[in-house]
């Protein structure tokens, strides 16, 4: 033999998951079109002083309750309302563009700014009477309760 091995295609095909592929695809796609700080025109690269943007979220469990945690850097918690209505958790603000100062002049401006609008549709066992937030070094965070009458229970069963 030369040293080759053969190529099998069942091995390749049991490796690639097309999935997978369309996911990666999907999220670095979102990723380039909600986060492009330019615009191409006739060949050319121009910065653009305002863009469209939305926070980035984390949003976890445990037992208790359901935290969201929303990215809002150089925002202050005046410019964020956070509201809920009809099982939907909406967080919205703005991040204002600081004006140019006397003597200093943009040449690209990439960060992203204007107002945003985040919304969530609330699990069932979610109570929205329980929703409070925090707001600490560009963080906010959401804290959603989990209601009683979800959380289970163990019932211990008697044999005769």
């Amino acid at each position: 033999m030369n040293g080759l091995t053969k190529w099998n295609p069942i091995t390749e095909m049991e490796k690639w998951n097309p999935f997978q592929e369309m996911e990666e695809l999907h999220n670095r796609l979102t990723s380039m079109l909600a986060r492009s700080p330019f615009r191409w025109s006739e060949g050319r690269e121009e910065a653009m002083t305002l863009a469209e943007w939305a926070p980035v979220v984390n949003i976890a469990e445990d037992d208790k309750q359901y935290v969201i945690e929303a990215e809002l850097p150089e925002i202050r918690k005046e410019d964020v309302n956070v509201t809920v209505q009809e099982g939907v958790l909406t967080i919205s603000g703005e991040r204002k563009f600081q004006k140019e100062e006397k003597g200093r002049k943009y040449h690209r401006v990439e960060r992203a700014y204007g107002t945003f609008e985040r919304s969530f549709t609330i699990p069932d066992d979610a109570d929205a009477g329980t929703v409070h937030a925090e707001f600490k070094d560009g963080v906010l965070r959401v804290h959603v309760g989990k209601s009683e009458k979800s959380k289970s229970t163990a019932i211990e069963v008697k044999v005769d």
